[in-house]
């Protein structure tokens, strides 16, 4: 099936808006109360689609599509912190962009904390699933030519795998004592697992070719990704090492794999901060994904640059699942990443 002609998709999001504020809904019962959320502006946009052609089962008529677009949606504080970049938040396997959204318990999420703290944030929907779409080409023909091998493996993660893997709890449904993780709102998040219909996409490169095209188009950026997305972090500063100010890694499977050349001449000029939460000691995907981290950041020490491998129990903060930025005690993660941003990043003007 043909791929033809490409050409860059974006829509107008550039156009300023006047100063609005965004009511919250009712706060979950004890949960901290703020003042409303000021924003310059607030919207969403497209990029790196491509014309491709479209698979139609009669009688539908043949025709073209837009595909590999990344669906983006921006926040912009009133008062933009001094020296910041822009914050672009990516999720991992089996999510959109929810994640950095409200918490299951009904909290802020990282996207409006970095936005209170005066930082603009771009939120994304990998492409190939959620509000990027994907394309059906495949899925149309499987089911036309009744060709079951045309169909790609989804994955994703129902609860009860969630729960484990992501180190909710040892047991399906039973915690670990202590855990950040909001259980009692458990469904909520549950709700928001999808499958990874980016399986469709001809080409994995596509993920970080996307991020590349959101940073052509808004310049500079801190990106921020988490677990499967952990990689493409990587990958994109290796393709754009003069956007990309810093890559924050939290919770990688596959850890922190660098190539010597790139650390020597890449990330010597990125700063990388990994993060890892609880209970990854004996674990046996977590455990060695934290000591790729560790050994990869003091490759990049040694090189010269600038990097950290933060096992959050290592610092005083316990009881974290695999999903940071959604327990209980998020802001207080999200405050050490600005933290470590500010002293290594924004404050040596990178």
């Amino acid at each position: 099936m043909a791929r033809i002609s490409p050409s860059l998709v974006t829509s107008a999001a550039a156009v300023l808006v006047p100063a609005l504020a965004l009511a919250q809904g009712a706060p979950p019962i004890g949960a901290k109360v703020r003042p409303p959320l000021v924003l310059k502006d607030f919207g969403s946009f497209h990029v790196n689609g491509q014309v491709a052609s479209f698979y139609a089962a009669p009688p539908a008529a043949p025709g073209t599509q837009i595909i590999n677009q990344m669906y983006v949606q921006y926040l912009i504080p009133v008062a933009v912190r001094k020296n910041v970049t822009p914050i672009v938040l990516v999720h991992g396997s089996g999510h959109t962009g929810k994640t950095y959204e409200t918490t299951p318990d009904g909290r802020e999420g990282w996207a409006t904390y970095f936005v209170r703290q005066g930082i603009p944030v771009y939120i994304v929907d990998q492409p190939g699933r959620a509000r990027s779409s994907f394309d059906p080409s495949l899925h149309q023909q499987a089911r036309a030519e009744a060709n079951a091998s045309l169909l790609r493996n989804l994955g994703g993660f129902n609860r009860e795998r969630a729960w484990t893997v992501f180190r909710v709890g040892p047991t399906a449904f039973v915690p670990h004592a202590g855990t950040q993780f909001p259980i009692e709102a458990m469904d909520q998040y549950f709700a928001q697992l999808v499958p990874n219909t980016d399986g469709y996409l001809a080409d994995p490169a596509t993920r970080v070719n996307a991020l590349a095209a959101l940073l052509d188009k808004i310049g500079p950026a801190v990106v921020s990704v988490h677990s499967m997305s952990g990689p493409q972090g990587i990958g994109l500063a290796i393709a754009r090492p003069n956007l990309v100010r810093a890559v924050v890694d939290v919770e990688p499977p596959s850890g922190c794999v660098i190539s010597d050349a790139d650390v020597a001449s890449v990330f010597t000029r990125v700063p990388l901060l990994a993060v890892f939460g609880d209970y990854t000691q004996g674990d046996a995907l977590w455990a060695p994904a934290a000591a790729s981290c560790q050994s990869t950041a003091g490759r990049i020490q040694a090189a010269g640059g600038i990097a950290r491998n933060l096992v959050l129990p290592d610092i005083g903060i316990l009881g974290n699942s695999h999903m940071l930025m959604l327990d209980k005690n998020s802001d207080q993660i999200a405050e050490v990443i600005v933290g470590w941003l500010e002293e290594n990043v924004w404050s040596r003007g990178k």
